[in-house]
């Protein structure tokens, strides 16, 4: 795993010598603009396409100047271009942007499920294709990106890839497209497993008789702080754990609970098996 390229910087300048085309500014694509645009590239190498431009897009194309919903013939200089549309839309939309696919520029799709064949199918056979699954903390550049690249992408194109995703969070490089649908539910469907968890914990606390403010106040640091101390840690998580349960303690009379029969380990398990199904579902 590597965090934010050191050179990240020197990458975009001496690779990013066109325009970044970001197709699509929603949650994920406005997070992935905030973090290229805080990495330092210039507003006027960027390009948006968005048909329902959020107030935020407007007025930061405003105050940047970072191009929106140009002519698509207009921009004949793309080195880049992101995929950050819906799945569902992807059939329907793509082909619109294949103006903007020159000799040398790369794709980079982080729309789940949809497989580098789909992507040559509409852009070419020997397009350089890059499969990302990026998730919801890059919103925070606390985010962690995997990536897979076809054959033609080559060590200057991974650079760059490993550069724009890496201004959000970490990054991991994978051999084998396959694994990308439980990432996909590992990771890029995660966060909403750990917010689950802060408000169920949150409503267990009020149960307890806690206020509603206190308990999601602790929920949230709770969360926020194991996180953290596991991401600092050499120790493996289920260490971690032992060392917060004491025999015949508080701790230990929760993980009876967590840990019994159809426990959290059951249910995540099924959880992360259904979204890895629906992962490959989607390719459909």
């Amino acid at each position: 795993m590597i965090s934010v390229p050191q050179d990240a910087g020197i990458v975009f300048s001496k690779h990013l010598t066109g325009s970044l085309v970001l197709a699509g500014a929603g949650k994920m694509g406005g997070a992935l603009l905030d973090g290229w645009l805080g990495a330092g590239i210039a507003p006027a190498r960027v390009v948006v396409f968005e048909p329902a431009p959020s107030l935020e897009l407007l007025a930061l194309t405003a105050k940047t100047g970072l191009r929106l919903n140009p002519e698509i013939g207009s921009v004949r200089d793309a080195v880049v271009m992101i995929l950050a549309l819906k799945p569902q839309t992807m059939g329907q939309a793509l082909p619109a942007f294949l103006p903007l696919v020159t000799p040398g520029a790369m794709i980079v799709s982080i729309a789940a499920g949809k497989t580098i064949g789909f992507f040559e199918q509409i852009f070419g056979a020997d397009a350089a294709i890059v499969r990302a699954m990026p998730n919801l903390p890059a919103a925070v550049q606390r985010g962690i990106t995997v990536l897979y690249p076809n054959s033609h992408v080559s060590a200057v194109q991974r650079a760059l890839a490993a550069a724009l995703l890496g201004s959000v969070g970490a990054v991991e490089w994978i051999e084998d497209e396959a694994l990308l649908d439980p990432v996909t539910a590992v990771s890029g469907s995660g966060p909403a497993y750990v917010f689950l968890l802060i408000e169920a914990l949150a409503k267990a606390g009020i149960e307890a008789g806690l206020n509603t403010q206190l308990a999601h106040r602790l929920a949230v640091a709770t969360v926020n702080g194991a996180g953290e101390l596991a991401a600092q840690s050499a120790l493996p998580a289920s260490v971690l754990r032992e060392n917060v349960t004491s025999p015949g303690g508080t701790t230990a009379a929760a993980m009876d609970i967590l840990m019994g029969t159809d426990g959290l380990q059951q249910l995540l398990t099924r959880a992360v098996l259904s979204a890895t199904r629906r992962s490959i579902e989607l390719a459909d």
